[in-house]
């Protein structure tokens, strides 16, 4: 009785250990003997399948074995409750950058010669304003502007009258101020044109902006002017094509300020109202 009380059996060897069972979900460290040892590893892999086979994580496995691809996990990745994981390669859209205003791409090309760009607005406006949208045209735009402002002075009657029957040396200054006046006033009404473009949305640069608003508002005005020189700002002809060529002057700063600053033309016309509300009030209705 005294070998059974103390853990001994008849033969009297050493007293046994009970295996202590691992907590679930945990594997149990290995004897201390190889061959038992060697067991033991024998019966990890054998109840490794039947304890995923009752619902057990796959990761309390063991780690280092193999595993096949399973044949329909290809067709599974985007079934509910599975996932799949992947990358983008290539981005359609460059960086991921979000549209702005003024990120249309812009024609390639060199500037337009003055010739070019004079017809060009006035035969095909749309391609002209998109290809010179980053070209500055200050001289074209100075020169011809200068010219209208010397012109101009003999559309309305009363300043014609003044300057025919004022002496040579008199006219002269007269003119030249009157020229230059209308130089500082088209560059102030594109300054207007190009900011309010700007807080629309636009993203064009001012530089273009204001050169061919220039261009338009004295190339739209010059065949009123060249009646108005022969028949007076009061004539009911020059009347007509002054409305007329203000109306068509509203299209080309709608269609200018659109394609210079890449944006719609509801938003393009109002950035021109201001200067074709300066450009009625100035010069059309003070010839009506």
């Amino acid at each position: 009785m005294a070998g059974f009380r103390n853990g001994r059996g008849r033969a009297g060897g050493p007293p046994r250990q009970q295996p202590q069972q691992a907590p679930y979900g945990y594997n149990a460290p290995p004897p201390a003997y190889p061959q038992q040892q060697q067991q033991w590893s024998q019966q990890q892999h054998q109840q490794q399948p039947q304890a995923q086979a009752h619902g057990e994580p796959e990761y309390f496995g063991d780690p280092y074995a193999p595993q096949a691809p399973h044949p329909q996990q290809h067709y599974a990745a985007n079934n509910p409750g599975h996932t799949q994981v992947f990358s983008v390669h290539d981005d359609p859209y460059g960086d991921g950058a979000t549209y702005q205003a003024g990120a249309a791409p812009v024609p390639t090309g060199p500037r337009l010669p003055w010739k070019a760009l004079l017809s060009g607005i006035v035969l095909r406006p749309a391609d002209t304003f998109l290809r010179m949208r980053d070209h500055a045209v200050w001289g074209p735009a100075l020169v011809v502007t200068f010219l209208y402002g010397l012109l101009a002075i003999f559309g309305f009657d009363k300043a014609r009258d003044e300057a025919i029957n004022a002496t040579l040396s008199n006219a002269v200054p007269y003119v030249v101020l009157t020229g230059v006046g209308f130089v500082i006033g088209g560059l102030v009404l594109g300054a207007v044109t190009h900011t309010l473009a700007r807080q629309l949305g636009g993203n064009g640069s001012w530089q273009p902006t204001v050169g061919l608003s220039m261009l338009i508002m004295s190339l739209t005005d010059a065949p009123r002017l060249l009646f108005a020189v022969f028949l007076g700002g009061e004539n009911g002809l020059v009347q007509v094509v002054g409305w007329l060529t203000w109306l068509a002057a509203g299209a080309l700063f709608t269609v200018m300020v659109s394609r210079s600053h890449d944006l719609p033309w509801p938003k393009a016309l109002g950035a021109s109202a201001i200067q074709l509300v300066a450009l009625l009030s100035l010069i059309k209705l003070g010839t009506l």
